[in-house]
């Protein structure tokens, strides 16, 4: 029987709960092992004037410290701009910007030595806020546009605005958010017999590593092999951010010809790392008496932090999202990335998208209270429609196909009971002096491709064994979220064995090379698909000798590989009825092999029909759409601020789900992921630049108590989806979005017996956030946020 379709557990859910998982701080230590840390800068912004290390060198047990004159290759790197050096020079860029790499024998020694390293500076003003980015002209990349056919026309535009019954205008808020992997940043750097070096790293980019260590050394790639065995975590913070542990690691086996191991601890991990990009967005929306969008204009604008990092592909990603599942008819968005002297910020899941969606879910909520309609019946009026040309074009100029959006939103308002639970608020608003409650939905329309193209491929190579049993590798990393899971079980399906048969091995560079980073909710469509690609290759040539072997031209059985059939463990013609001429699958192998018959196979995968043009802003970026919508119910405290998540109902279109137990857990942890970024994660910084929020008890992610009191999740059927993996869809990030339910949520609790049309309401609605809210509400007197 099939295994697709089927809850088999996460192939290391034994692991996972009784300890025998190993990640990287749980592997052995190797004989001569050092420790691996840093000394980073101490201030956000300055010059270096002076650095002294002797006091350090006398440290017993300091084997070696090494700045960025002791690196074999330059000092630059980064993944579109190479702008970030791996060792500051002499200019500081930000706090704990590493300066200073130490190899100790003894954690003891390291943590001497740290203290002892003496950094004299200038110090300059740092940039640490948008606003002052702009006021500087401190910028990433050049100011990015997109604009929808025919809002290239001035004077058109512009009318659309006059014209319009109704416009509203703007400035939306949204925060980063901290990754918050439950592994930290960490690597195991090996050196070889012949200057090569290994790296177990965590991280999301295996070949990308293997390419900044060899860079960063002064090696060839060749000379580099990049491991992941699997990640606690990675959520886009580890895609590009892994580089510097493993270069460090790197420098250090590489100096010393001692194994080397760095795992950043908490505090230092979400001092020097990027976070999701805070954003400052001004828009204005035209629009008519029933809320129909007639006009939209959107400028984002991002704080990249020091360096480029992925800040422009983010942002490139928020304007592509920045219509989420409806059509707007006249439509320019603007982007531009902001240089301040904050760590570089980097992927999260939703890469960019959550803060285009956050703008628009915004404005619908507020063109609700203008034209005096329920908010669902807005969304609705604006919602793309299927086989529609006139209302299904983005305004990048992606025709929207093959979706059930319409269809999401009716059946979720029916079986959330949303019409009956709304006039039950409303008389609970209505009477309760110390709470109020906000009903809301969302919707999402999530692109499923890397909007780089040469990023959407893959290879695997997939191993028969004699015995009948499969080893799979791929480029993709297993973070926890199924991947492997998923390939096994697609493995599996294609020899027609049991999943037991088929192992999933650790990611290395040296079998499967020059791959994309596991990112863009891309991993099981690319790596799969090239898993699949080579199992196809095998079975050819297991078909076309099992057909010459089970040929009997006195029964009239001629050798047709077509009719040969893989499955359930049995090798046989179809034509033949006598159970006696199958053959057992490891022993049809184990024959093949005696004949010379190649049991093992390289695929590859290249997405098809993935071509957009960034200079034109135009074309098809996204493969397909996965879709969805939710809707939250909130009740908050009007003394304290406090938000209890009372229910949340998800509905989404997720194809035919390769391992459903496996996608249900993604779309929770993506929904609660995206509850935590628009309600109480809060990165808070001082006047210095320095985070304030570095770990558990400062930055508050989602617990169990902040998990909606009554949660439902349920997939929708879409027969006209036919596309991708077994008709599967990605499914990582795009629950994420659905969070901003519960936002709009209180953002409507705000709102309630106010005859203000606009509530603002910032990302994240933290307490503080909301009662400045009930106040300003309340007295209608402007309450002044300071945000950043």
């Amino acid at each position: 029987m099939p295994s697709s379709g089927k809850s088999l557990p996460h192939d290391s859910a034994h692991g996972h709960v009784t300890g025998g998982a190993r990640y990287i701080d749980d592997l052995p230590r190797q004989a001569g092992e050092l420790w691996v840390g840093f000394v980073g800068s101490p201030v956000a912004s300055g010059k270096i004037r002076s650095l002294d290390l002797s006091e350090a060198r006398e440290v017993p047990g300091v084997v070696c410290l090494l700045t960025h004159q002791d690196l074999g290759g330059p000092n630059h790197f980064g993944p579109i701009i190479s702008d970030e050096p791996f060792l500051a020079e002499e200019a500081l860029a930000y706090l704990t910007q590493p300066v200073v790499v130490i190899g100790a024998t003894t954690l003891d020694a390291l943590h001497a030595a740290r203290q002892l390293v003496r950094i004299e500076c200038e110090p300059l003003e740092p940039i640490l806020t948008i606003d002052e980015a702009l006021s500087a002209g401190s910028f990433i990349g050049p100011k990015r546009r997109m604009t929808s056919p025919g809002a290239e026309d001035d004077a058109r535009f512009e009318a659309a605005f006059a014209t319009a019954p109704h416009t509203l205008s703007g400035r939306f808020f949204s925060k980063g958010q901290e990754q918050f992997y439950f592994e930290t940043q960490a690597a195991l750097a090996l050196p070889g017999e012949a200057g090569d070096v290994r790296v177990i790293s965590s991280t999301q980019n295996p070949t990308e590593t293997q390419a900044v260590v060899a860079e960063a050394l002064g090696l060839g790639m060749h000379e580099v092999v990049c491991e992941c065995h699997r990640m606690g975590g990675g959520f886009g913070g580890k895609e590009t951010q892994s580089a510097i542990p493993a270069v460090m690691a790197a420098m250090v086996a590489r100096h010393t010809g001692r194994p080397a191991r760095v795992v950043l601890d908490r505090h230092d991990d979400m001092l020097v790392t990027g976070k999701r990009h805070a954003y400052q967005t001004d828009y204005r929306v035209a629009f008519d008496e029933s809320g129909r969008l007639l006009a939209a204009q959107m400028a984002f604008y991002s704080n990249g932090g020091a360096f480029a990092d992925l800040s422009t592909s983010v942002m490139e990603r928020t304007m592509l999202h920045a219509d989420n599942a409806y059509y707007v008819p006249l439509m320019r968005v603007t982007g531009q990335v902001c240089r301040t002297n904050l760590p570089p910020n980097t992927a999260f899941r939703g890469f960019g998208g959550p803060q285009g969606v956050a703008v628009i879910e915004n404005c619908l909520e507020d063109i609700a209270r203008v034209v005096g309609r329920d908010p669902i019946d807005v969304r609705r009026t604006n919602l793309y429609r299927d086989g529609d040309p006139q209302r299904s074009v983005t305004q990048y100029g992606q025709i929207v196909r093959d979706h059930v959006l319409a269809e999401i939103v009716a059946e979720l308002e029916a079986s959330s009971d949303y019409r009956r639970r709304r006039e039950a608020i409303d008389r609970f608003n209505a009477t309760s002096q110390t709470h109020c409650k906000g009903l809301a939905l969302s919707t999402i329309k999530f692109g499923i491709s890397f909007t780089t193209k040469f990023l959407n491929q893959a290879n695997a190579l997939v191993n028969l064994y004699t015995d009948g049993t499969v080893q799979v590798s791929t480029g993709g990393t297993e973070m926890g979220q199924g991947l492997n899971t998923k390939i096994r079980q697609l493995v599996a399906d294609e020899f027609g064995l049991a999943p037991e048969r088929v192992r999933v091995m650790p990611t290395t560079t040296e079998k499967n090379h020059n791959t994309s980073p596991t990112a863009a909710s891309a991993g099981t469509d690319l790596n799969g698909a090239a898993a699949l690609e080579a199992c196809a290759q095998i079975k050819a040539r297991m078909q076309s000798y099992a057909a010459r072997l089970l040929e009997n031209t006195e029964r009239g059985l001629v050798a047709a590989a077509e009719h040969i059939v893989i499955d359930d463990g049995w090798v046989y013609d179809d034509r033949d009825p006598d159970p006696n001429n199958r053959i057992e699958f490891g022993l049809f192998c184990a024959m093949a092999r005696r004949e010379r018959v190649d049991l093992g196979a390289r695929g590859f995968f290249a997405t098809p029909g993935v071509d957009y043009n960034r200079d034109t802003g135009r074309g098809n970026p996204f493969f397909y759409f996965t879709t969805g919508a939710a809707v939250a119910e909130v009740t908050i405290d009007r003394f304290t601020g406090e938000l209890v998540c009372d229910r949340a109902d998800l509905l989404m279109d997720i194809g035919r789900s390769i391992n459903p137990g496996v996608d249900r857990g993604q779309v929770i942890g993506g929904y609660i992921q995206g509850v935590g970024w628009v309600t109480n994660e809060d990165l808070c910084y001082d006047s210095a630049g320095r985070l304030l929020s570095t770990g558990p008890t400062t930055y508050k992610i989602p617990n169990i108590t902040d998990t909606p009191r009554v949660f439902n999740v349920a997939f929708k059927d879409n027969p006209k989806h036919q596309k991708n993996l077994r008709q599967s869809k990605a499914v990582g990030e795009p629950p994420l979005m659905l969070g901003l339910a519960v936002w709009l949520a209180a953002k409507n609790a705000l709102g309630s017996g106010s005859d203000a049309k606009v509530c603002d309401l910032a990302i994240p609605a933290t307490g503080e956030e909301l009662l400045n809210r009930i106040e300003a509400l309340s007295s209608r007197k402007p309450v002044l946020i300071a945000r950043s």
